[in-house]
C-alpha cells in the first residue's frame, strides 16, 4: 500500500468522522426507569436534557425516587455510548481509538 493510498483513506476516514460527529451532535435517547416512571432525554454529549417523572412515582419514598432517577439517566448515557460505539465502529473497524471526537466515558 501506497503513500498516496494510506493518504486517501485517512482523509476517507476523517470525511466519516466528521459525518459521525455531526450526527452525534443531533442524538438524542430516552432512558427510563420503573417502568416508565422516570423518563429523562440524554443528548449525544452525555448530558442531561430533560427528566420527567410520574406523579405516581413522586410520592414519600424519596430514596426510591432517588434510586429511578439515577437508574433512568444511567440508562439514558449508557443507550449514547452504545450508539455513538457503533457509529465509529463503523469506521474504525471496532478498534478503540484514543481521542476520537465525541466520545463520552
Amino acid at each position: 500500500m501506497g503513500y498516496g493510498n494510506l493518504a486517501k483513506m485517512a482523509q476517507q476516514m476523517q470525511a466519516e468522522m466528521a459525518k459521525v460527529q455531526a450526527e452525534i451532535e443531533t442524538m438524542t435517547v430516552e432512558g427510563t426507569a420503573g417502568g416508565g416512571a422516570v423518563k429523562c432525554v440524554v443528548n449525544g454529549h452525555g448530558e442531561l436534557m430533560s427528566l420527567t417523572i410520574s406523579p405516581d412515582a413522586a410520592s414519600d419514598d424519596v430514596e426510591m425516587l432517588q434510586d429511578l432517577i439515577t437508574a433512568a439517566v444511567n440508562d439514558g448515557v449508557h443507550q449514547v455510548k452504545a450508539q455513538i460505539d457503533a457509529k465509529t465502529a463503523r469506521i474504525t473497524g471496532g478498534m478503540k481509538m484514543p481521542g476520537m471526537p465525541g466520545m463520552i466515558g
